[in-house]
């Protein structure tokens, strides 16, 4: 929540990138130069959440008191198998949810599903049951669809998505973990706390949602108060966007002196299939319309 939040102040204060949305106000897909590119990244970070949840335990060889044997290796077992399940329906949501409004498949899409899943399970992924974890994917699908069909409406531009992913669907996992942490998993986790609350369709009553509403109102507020300034400043000082040249340019040719990517659109000699002559006009009079 506190990256999405932050990317929501950054988004706004500096505006929408050239050409995101027309003269009508439609939005206009700018999407980036490599599919491939965005799959491998959104591999890598899959395969990271697993050092990141299950890693986040501190010791693994702790059996639990109540013997046999469970212990801290399967609550961290318990941990990549939720964070599996919530993030790979989430892709799936997506990938099929998209194709029924966009009407074709996207693997873009289906990669920020995947990771809207991730961000919406990480809070409870510890506490949950696996069935749990595939609603928490499911409703993130939902969750970040919606905030970019918002974000098109209200002409929010946000190159990463951060604040659909990390904040829309962070803030479902908030909420998420609050209405399905089991009992018997936060006892085993935190085993100090006996009273622990736990979640509200687990049985545990509304304490746990209502520190977690509170939960998500200071973290908007803390994040708006720090980062809202910060990004504030850096547009006064034009510190935080390049001009507009080198925006419509872009910044490989720019700033880096050539481009990270060869197009061959006007090469004969790389085209395939049958060619076509190319029709010169006859006259170099220009006609006149009366």
């Amino acid at each position: 929540m506190v990256g999405g939040i932050a990317g929501l102040w950054g988004a706004l204060i500096e505006g929408p990138r050239i050409g995101r949305f027309d003269h009508s106000g439609r939005a206009i897909a700018l999407r980036g130069h490599s599919a491939s590119l965005v799959v491998l990244g959104t591999f890598l970070l899959w395969f990271g959440w697993y050092g990141f949840n299950p890693g986040s335990f501190t010791k693994i060889l702790s059996a639990y008191p109540a013997g046999g044997y469970y212990g801290q290796w399967s609550a961290i077992g318990r941990t990549a198998v939720t964070t599996t399940l919530a993030g790979s329906t989430a892709a799936l949501t997506t990938l099929f949810g998209k194709r029924i409004l966009s009407g074709h498949w996207n693997v873009t899409d289906v990669c920020n599903g995947l990771l809207g899943g991730f961000a919406a399970i990480t809070a409870g992924c510890s506490v949950v049951e696996p069935w749990a974890a595939i609603i928490c994917g499911f409703v993130a699908s939902l969750v970040l669809i919606g905030c970019n069909k918002l974000a098109e409406i209200l002409k929010f531009d946000d190159p990463l998505e951060a604040a659909q992913l990390h904040g829309g669907c962070g803030t479902w996992g908030v909420i998420f973990t609050a209405l399905f942490a089991s009992k018997k998993y936060v006892r085993e986790v935190y085993p100090n706390k006996p009273d622990r609350p736990y979640g509200l369709f687990m049985g545990g009553g509304g304490k746990l949602l209502g520190a977690h509403l509170i939960q998500i109102v200071v973290i908007i507020g803390w994040v708006s108060a720090t980062m809202g300034p910060l990004f504030f400043v850096l547009h006064k000082l034009k510190l935080l966007r390049i001009s507009s040249e080198d925006e419509m340019s872009g910044m490989d040719m720019t700033r880096h002196g050539g481009f990270a990517y060869i197009y061959h659109d006007d090469d004969d000699t790389n085209k395939n299939g049958i060619q076509l002559r190319r029709v010169e006009p006859t006259s170099k009079t220009p006609t006149q319309n009366v």
